[in-house]
């Protein structure tokens, strides 16, 4: 069996581990292991809590700092809702492309990885090769954050990743971080005859919006000179505005849901200090002298570092030799890479597929691609 052969059976069985995010990875994360233990690999299963998800850590070679790690997340997203060819859970190949779900947000990855696990193995010399494969990427990158932790506490680290996430197989060297907030407003409900009588959470949660959308232009003026993001500044979105029933009915709840997509960690803080600031100063007074129950809270549903390009960076050089790149790119897109390099790691994003495919019905990786990846990874053996 061919190399490309070995990646497409295994994309098949990964394939067929239906680990939309909600669900189990552990059959996933069992096979995975089983793959790299046959190649050699010293493999941990790190389960979460419920027990019923794990991230995969596997090491090749010396226990020595300055190792390479290929990371890849293996939860997916739902199929519900999307009219799907053939079953999302059978791979199909149709025109030298390989459908199902995951197949190009991120299995393809990892089912190369893995199939090329033993011949990498036959390779290293003085450089480990580590894998980590993760869950709940799709819902807040879970799984890295705690990997994250649980690496924090070890001695030996990688000093490069390649996170393979679809890039068409282009170098990637930075994204903005994501930043999602649900704010909640606890008002006082009243006949909408006599407004002073109540507090109308739906009227202060929207002075809440319009103190966000003044940050939004205040951010502009903060951008770094240097910012290669598009737009080059820290953004603010809002998502939803949810409260009231009713013409004549003071809305007594209402929530906000909101995100920023900050280029720094400064613009992060600066606009959670300034909004709670205007919670603090302006808003819960006024709502509390009518309502002393009045309340006001900020639920964070995601927090995910940006991954921030560097400066003659390893990982970027490493991964340009590999492919033959000649520079790394930026995306809108959010990855588990900023995680990777908060514990000191270089890292880079370089994977096959196109992300215009991920979530998407018939989701697809072409074949060209995943023979691109491997010719990446059996560039990589004579380097460890």
């Amino acid at each position: 069996m061919t190399l490309l052969e070995d990646t497409t059976a295994l994309l098949g069985e990964l394939v067929a581990c239906p680990t939309v995010s909600s669900e189990s990875n552990l059959a996933c994360i069992d096979l995975l292991a089983a793959r790299l233990e046959d190649a050699g690999a010293r493999v941990e299963v790190l389960k979460d809590d419920t027990g019923e998800k794990a991230n995969l850590y596997a090491t090749i070679g010396p226990d020595v700092q300055g190792g390479i790690l290929l990371s890849g997340h293996s939860d997916v997203v739902p199929v519900e809702g999307q009219n799907w060819s053939n079953d999302p859970f059978v791979m199909t190949e149709r025109d030298g492309r390989l459908h199902g779900r995951g197949t190009c947000d991120m299995k393809g990855f990892i089912a190369a990885c893995v199939a090329m696990a033993p011949h990498l193995a036959a390779q290293v010399k003085t450089r480990p090769l580590h894998f980590a494969f993760t869950h709940d990427e799709e819902v807040g990158c879970l799984g890295a954050k705690a990997l994250a932790e649980q690496l924090k506490t070890r001695e030996i680290l990688p000093s490069v990743a390649i996170i393979g996430e679809p890039t068409t197989m282009r170098v990637v060297e930075g994204h903005k971080g994501c930043c999602e907030y649900t704010t909640r407003f606890q008002g006082r409900s009243g006949h909408g005859s006599d407004p002073g009588a109540g507090v109308n959470a739906v009227e202060y949660a929207t002075r809440y919006i319009t103190r966000l959308m003044e940050l939004r232009e205040a951010l502009k003026a903060r951008t770094p000179p240097e910012s290669r993001f598009e737009p080059p500044w820290t953004t603010l979105n809002t998502g939803a505005l949810i409260g009231g029933f009713a013409h004549n009915v003071i809305p007594s709840e209402a929530e906000v849901q909101w995100e920023m997509r900050p280029v720094a960690d400064a613009d992060a803080t600066f606009v959670r200090n300034e909004m709670q600031r205007y919670i603090n100063d302006i808003l819960l007074p006024e709502m509390q002298a009518v309502a002393p129950e009045a309340a006001i809270s900020t639920e964070t549903i995601g927090d995910t570092p940006g991954l921030m390009p560097m400066t003659n960076g390893e990982a970027a050089a490493l991964a340009c030799a590999l492919t033959g790149s000649n520079g790394g790119a930026l995306v809108p897109f959010n990855t588990e890479a900023g995680v990777f390099q908060k514990l000191g790691i270089d890292v880079v994003i370089c994977g096959p597929g196109s992300i215009e495919q991920a979530h998407k019905p018939d989701e697809y990786v072409e074949i060209s691609q995943l023979q691109q990846c491997l010719a990446m990874l059996e560039r990589l053996g004579p380097r460890l």
